[in-house]
C-alpha cells in the first residue's frame, strides 16, 4: 500500500499542495484528475522522489520513503512525451535499462512483455519510424522490464486519438491487471480517468476535491467544482464528436439538472 500523510509543497512561497492524505491498495489504477496548475503533476513527481516534500510522509509498505533517492525507491516513470533514444532500435529501448542490471528480467521474461504489448513487429525499427501508440508501448515495455513497485504515467493518451487510444487504456488495464501492479495516472481528461481507473483523485488549487470509485464521482460529485469541471470537460469532447454529425448533444447526466 502507497500512504500519502499531510502532502505538502510551495515553490517560491506559493503553495502547490496543500495537506493531501491518501491511500493506494496494491494493485489499484489511481488517476490524479484535475486542471493544468492544480497540482497534479508535482504530486506524481513527489511520489516518485523526483521533488522532495515540504511538509508530510511518503509510506510504502511500512517503509517511510519521504527522504528516499528517488533511484532507490523502486518507482518508474513513463513520462508523457515517451523520453526515448531515437539513436536506437525499439528492442534496444525496451531493454536499456537492463544493460547495468541483467538480472532484474530475464530474457523470457522481457519476450513475454513485448509479446503482451504487441510490439514483436517493430522491434527493429528506429522510433522515428513509429506511430504514436507504438511509442507509448515500447515505453511501457521499457518501464515495465524494470519491474516497478508502482508504475507512474504523466498524460499517457493526451497525444492519441480513437482507438490507438483505447487499445493502449486496455494495455495499462491489462499490465495493473497481470502484474498487480500499482498504477498511477495523471491526466486532465475525466474520461480518460473514469474509465480507466479503479479510483479517481480530484484535486483543485492544490487540494483534494474529492477521491473515490468512478461510479460514486458520477452518481455523488463532492462539490460544485467536481460536478462543473467533469461536466464542462465531457460537453467540450461531445460537442466536438457531435459538430462532425451536426447530430444534437445526448442526453445529460443524472446529476447535471438543477
Amino acid at each position: 500500500m502507497l500512504r500519502l500523510e499531510n502532502i505538502s509543497k510551495s515553490f517560491d512561497g506559493v503553495p502547490v499542495l496543500k495537506d493531501i492524505s491518501l491511500e493506494i491498495e496494491k494493485g489499484e489504477i489511481v488517476s490524479i484528475l484535475g486542471p493544468s496548475g492544480s497540482g497534479k503533476t508535482t504530486l506524481l513527481n513527489l511520489i516518485l522522489g523526483l521533488t522532495d516534500v515540504d511538509g508530510g510522509r511518503i509510506v510504502y509498505d511500512g517503509n517511510d520513503l519521504t527522504k528516499t533517492p528517488m533511484e532507490e525507491r523502486g518507482f518508474n516513470i513513463v513520462f508523457q512525451d515517451y523520453a526515448l533514444f531515437p539513436h536506437l532500435n525499439a528492442y534496444k529501448n525496451i531493454t536499456y535499462g537492463l544493460r547495468n542490471k541483467p538480472d532484474i528480467s530475464s530474457k523470457e521474461e522481457v519476450e513475454e512483455l513485448i509479446d503482451l504489448l504487441g510490439l514483436r513487429e517493430h522491434l527493429d525499427k528506429r522510433i522515428d519510424q513509429l506511430s504514436g501508440g507504438q511509442k507509448q508501448r515500447v515505453a511501457l515495455a521499457r518501464t515495465m522490464v524494470m519491474k516497478p513497485k508502482i508504475l507512474l504515467l504523466d498524460e499517457p493518451l493526451s497525444a492519441l486519438d480513437g482507438v490507438i487510444k483505447e487499445s493502449i487504456k486496455d494495455r495499462i488495464k491489462t499490465i495493473a491487471k497481470e502484474y498487480n501492479l500499482t498504477t498511477i495516472i495523471v491526466t486532465h481528461d475525466p474520461e480518460e480517468a473514469l474509465t480507466l481507473s479503479d479510483r479517481v483523485l480530484i484535486v483543485n488549487e492544490g487540494a483534494i476535491s474529492q477521491y473515490g470509485r468512478p461510479e460514486e464521482i458520477i452518481s455523488r460529485p463532492g462539490n460544485s467544482f467536481v460536478k462543473e469541471f467533469i461536466l464542462n470537460q465531457l460537453e467540450i469532447k461531445r460537442n466536438n464528436i457531435f459538430s462532425l454529425f451536426d447530430g444534437p448533444l445526448v442526453s445529460e447526466p443524472a446529476w447535471q439538472a438543477g
